[in-house]
């Protein structure tokens, strides 16, 4: 699989990246003998980085992931993360270390290679940049001076204006970015009459600052396969990041792309998904520098839907025809 350098930390990332989450669920609800399965062959296909946290499923993503690696013949890349809940507001270094330790715990590691922030930033219910350049930050880059993780991070999501300020400031060496077909404005336009967050492609800026992207969302938590129907696994009901107020409306704007499968430009609307969220933005048909994202975390609920999103990757970046099919079909209007 290819591997990408993940912005100035200089880690080489597999392109696809194990997302260990509650959406798809695998880590969080699967049994032990399939996540065994599954991790196993993530590590044989040349996936490197298995992304989790302390939230999903309370912690249960941690401890079955600390299980397996027990066994595993070699230590992938590892990134966690901590949310605060609003009583660790008040003492957000405190509350930062406390969870770090209590995730090395579940984890059964002494360090992990990427810690991030995991609440919005700006906003309602958010961090506020001051927060998060003067006392967050401080007590996670005592935790890496500890030498409990080797690069920290934040997930994007909040107000353009305030994560702008902080991921320009140089502190944080990664962002987690929402991605996707449905809103691809971290990188690039949104497409015209699409709902969704416009994040005025931010992400060129941070690439330039030497910050690494970590896709999130890459199929819009599973509306980007054009299948209503959720794996039992699956987390039942998800909340779209960034793009519609509904999951029902994700899923009804992805069906635009049905055409896609029936021309022959991929196998399936998964594919389509997976190969966009790797694909380098362009300014007109030229792939533009760096900003591109490093690793595309793909949550899944069982091995055969791992199998899809390795085959997808497999297959590389989209080609600009592609591309180009997708903005007009996307656009609404069908046209050939």
């Amino acid at each position: 699989m290819e591997q990408r350098v993940l912005g100035r930390t200089g880690m080489r990332v597999s392109v696809l990246g194990y997302g260990a989450g509650a959406v798809g669920g695998l880590m969080v609800r699967g049994s032990a003998a399939e996540q065994d399965r599954s991790l196993r062959r993530a590590l044989e296909a040349g996936i490197s980085y298995i992304d989790t946290a302390a939230i999903y499923g309370d912690g249960e993503s941690e401890r079955a992931l600390g299980r397996l690696l027990k066994a595993l013949p070699r230590r992938p890349q590892i990134g966690t993360k901590v949310r605060l809940p609003p009583t660790g507001r008040g003492d957000i270094g405190g509350a930062i270390a406390a969870s770090l330790e209590a995730s090395l715990g579940r984890l059964g590691l002494d360090h992990v290679d990427l810690f991030q922030l995991h609440d919005p930033i700006g906003g309602a219910g958010g961090y506020t940049v001051e927060q998060v350049l003067d006392q967050a930050v401080p007590a996670l880059q005592r935790l890496r001076d500890q030498g409990k993780c080797r690069f920290l991070g934040i997930t994007a999501l909040g107000e353009v204006v305030a994560l702008r300020r902080v991921l320009l400031s140089g502190a944080f060496d990664t962002a987690q970015v929402p991605y996707n077909l449905l809103n691809p404005s971290w990188l690039g336009p949104m497409p015209p009459g699409l709902p969704g967050q416009d994040f005025a492609a931010l992400g060129l800026e941070a690439a330039a600052a030497g910050v690494g992207l970590i896709g999130i969302r890459i199929l819009a938590a599973g509306a980007l396969s054009g299948e209503a129907t959720r794996h039992p696994v699956a987390m039942p009901a998800v909340a779209p990041i960034a793009s519609a107020d509904d999951y029902d409306t994700d899923l009804a704007h992805a069906r635009r792309l049905l055409p896609l499968v029936a021309e022959g430009h991929v196998a399936s609307l998964a594919e389509a998904a997976i190969r966009f969220a790797i694909t380098p933005p362009r300014t007109g048909t030229a792939p533009m520098g760096t900003a591109t994202i490093g690793t595309a975390l793909i949550g899944t609920a069982s091995l055969e839907q791992l199998e899809v999103a390795i085959a997808a990757a497999g297959k590389g970046p989209l080609p600009a025809a592609t591309l180009a099919r997708m903005a007009v079909l996307l656009a609404g209007t069908g046209g050939t």
